[in-house]
């Protein structure tokens, strides 16, 4: 049977990809533990929850880590779990693994195996935080997609469930593994580019109201549980879950509506915002940490604004004509604009090293980069990897402002240290940090 999938890459051109990626990268450990040749019995056993187009990317670049064995799967789209099944039968087949995976239409049922060591979650925002938690209080690490949580809350609470059970949790912040923001982050932090001024981290608009039209649910999609927590009063368009055949082969062509819309995601600003205010925040040295001050589109500005309590102001406003998804670092001493495949700087010696282009290819970027190695390196050393939880719930929280900001239509002070609103007399924006859940669903 023909790939359900294009395959990414070779096996072999994808260690020589994360090979180029990791060479001259500090912040990550060596690979070692992923190919000692002597670890042909301590393979890490993965369990997929989500099965649509960004899951697949992550499954072409796990499958491919040496010792890794995908075990099972989670959808509630019948047809994505065949898809999904398809795709990695035909995977062991062709590498000689004599294994076959199953899966689930609950994610609970796949949680209850204790053959599986850690899950990859690919499935929409609103259901991160009670999959993930789920997960850690079943003893699973988790590889979990950006943006980390849908809300402010949520993130509190997964934060510390991951460090009440002892579990590894990554979050799909790939840029973090790049090296062509590596080395932009090393300039700013470094100095280079002398004190701070301002940045812009372009990212698109913030979500809109929900305005697809009602459409038949599919047979073998159980909306109830792709709802989840949401309101029951939310239809089914196919946008929100688009389709695809497994005869003929068709992947879904565009990416889930639903991140567009107020009610399931949180627009550009969390989408987009999750990578670039991301690298932004590293940059800055407000990991951890966040703005304390956030101005919404429409309040005297054209564009969402942050303001840290050093000065430094970040908005959303893009550097290019292009309106290039990217992040722009203004110095007293000059300037650097990097986004995926491209870096400019006003200065020759605040260019990246050539290494850092060497990986250039036709590959998706969800792919290539060495982000799943650091992730299963983690899981068996049992550190921290490049993006912790911590990391991911303070660049998710800086998304989550501007849209508060932006749904509220003011300017709206945060305390990073208490992760609480100031002056906010009238709870308008401390209602906020979550949402009352559907009745028989919990976040804990």
């Amino acid at each position: 049977m023909k790939n359900q999938t294009k395959r990414s890459i070779s096996r072999r051109h994808f260690l020589n990809t994360a090979a180029i990626g990791m060479a001259g990268i500090t912040f990550l450990p060596s690979i070692n533990a992923c190919t000692s040749k002597n670890a042909a019995d301590d393979s890490i056993r993965l369990g997929f929850i989500g099965m649509g187009r960004q899951s697949m990317f992550l499954l072409n670049g796990f499958m491919e880590v040496p010792r890794v064995r995908v075990v099972a799967g989670c959808d509630v789209y019948g047809r994505k779990r065949q898809r999904f099944e398809n795709i990695v039968n035909e995977f062991n087949t062709n590498n000689n693994i004599e294994k076959e995976v199953k899966t689930y239409e609950r994610y609970e049922d796949l949680l209850q195996r204790d053959d599986i060591d850690a899950v990859v979650i690919a499935v929409p925002d609103h259901a991160h935080a009670m999959i993930a938690i789920a997960a850690c209080q079943a003893g699973k690490d988790v590889y979990l997609e950006k943006p980390m949580t849908f809300t402010i809350k949520e993130g509190q609470e997964l934060k510390r469930v991951v460090r009440e059970t002892n579990r590894i949790l990554g979050i799909g912040s790939q840029q973090r593994s790049d090296p062509r923001f590596q080395h932009a982050v090393k300039m700013v932090q470094s100095g280079k580019l002398g004190k701070m001024q301002k940045v812009n981290a372009y990212v698109g608009a913030p979500p809109t109201p929900y305005d697809l039209p009602e459409e038949s649910v599919p047979e073998d999609l159980n909306w109830n549980r792709w709802l989840g927590p949401l309101p029951d009063n939310i239809h089914f368009n196919n946008e929100l879950n688009p389709p695809i055949s497994l005869d003929p082969v068709e992947n879904e062509k565009i990416w889930g509506a639903w991140r567009w819309y107020k009610e399931m995601g949180g627009g550009f600003t969390t989408d987009w915002g999750a990578h670039m205010f991301d690298i932004a925040q590293w940059a800055l040295g407000m990991d951890r940490s966040g703005p304390v001050e956030i101005s919404p589109i429409g309040d005297g500005t054209e564009f969402m604004m942050f303001k840290y309590a050093d000065g430094v102001v970040m908005t959303s406003e893009p550097f290019d004509d292009k309106l290039t998804k990217g992040v722009k670092f203004w110095g007293e001493d000059g300037w650097i604009e990097v986004s995926r495949g491209h870096y400019l700087a006003s200065d020759d010696s605040l260019l990246p090293p050539e290494s850092a282009n060497e990986a250039d290819d036709d590959t998706p970027y969800e792919t290539k980069i060495p982000h799943q190695i650091n992730f299963i390196e983690a899981v068996k050393n049992r550190i921290d990897p490049i993006v912790p939880v911590e990391i991911g719930h303070s660049s998710c929280t800086v998304c989550t402002l501007g849209n508060i900001a932006c749904d509220l239509k003011r300017t709206i002070h945060w305390d990073p240290k208490t992760e609480t609103f100031v002056d906010d007399e009238d709870g308008e924006a401390t209602a906020k940090l979550h949402y009352h859940y559907r009745d028989g669903w919990n976040l804990l």
